[in-house]
């Protein structure tokens, strides 16, 4: 494990885009809630899916809905996929993720150590935060750092086995890539989601 703290992410970090598409694509199967701004616009870059629920505004909520879709939904994959500055808005919902441990739950940080939708900021992650670190004190045990995109299929292949919950921090450049802008009706996201679920309207 790298121990270098403070760092600041640049060019020599994992293509944001590349990464997303590549997890997406090796995670058919995975109940997908991504966090406010780039991550959302990641998911939807490498393509729409009705099984993809996107968060715009909730800063920090994407952890605890996923959360309770992991706990309605046990028997299927339930993947997070949000930035360091959503994440660390909401360190709360790690411990509550593992108190109540759900196997079929992995919380995926993509981390350029900037607070990408405020102006690039740096964020905590660039001034000594370490989330894997943080996760695993909360009690997700299977935490890890990732630098490398030859580690997404091993990633995603833990994400189909459902052998949470688990937690992995993603080493991103921090480059700003176009934005790609998934649909913004709230009712409409939902009435799919839960039609992909096989539920019925609310």
């Amino acid at each position: 494990m790298d121990t270098n703290r403070g760092e600041a992410r640049g060019a020599a970090g994992i293509d944001r885009r590349e990464f997303v598409a590549r997890l997406l694509r090796a995670c058919p199967d995975a109940l997908v809630v991504t966090g406010l701004g780039s991550p959302s616009y990641d998911a939807f870059a490498a393509g729409d899916r009705d099984r993809t629920f996107y968060l715009w505004g909730a800063m920090g909520g994407a952890t605890p809905l996923a959360l309770g879709l992991a706990l309605a939904q046990p028997t299927r994959p339930v993947l997070v996929v949000t930035g360091d500055g959503e994440a660390l808005m909401g360190l709360g919902g790690l411990a509550t993720v593992a108190a109540q441990q759900p196997a079929n739950l992995t919380i995926v940080v993509l981390d350029n150590g900037h607070f990408g939708e405020t102006g690039m900021q740096r964020s905590h992650t660039s001034l000594g935060t370490r989330l894997a670190e943080v996760a695993r004190a909360c009690g997700i045990a299977r935490s890890d750092e990732i630098r490398s995109i030859d580690e997404v299929d091993a990633l995603a292949a833990r994400i189909a086995a459902r052998e949470g919950p688990a937690f992995a921090q993603v080493f991103i450049a921090s480059e700003e890539v176009p934005r790609a802008l998934p649909p913004r009706d709230g009712a409409y996201l939902k009435t799919r989601f839960r039609q992909a679920l096989g539920l019925g309207p609310i």
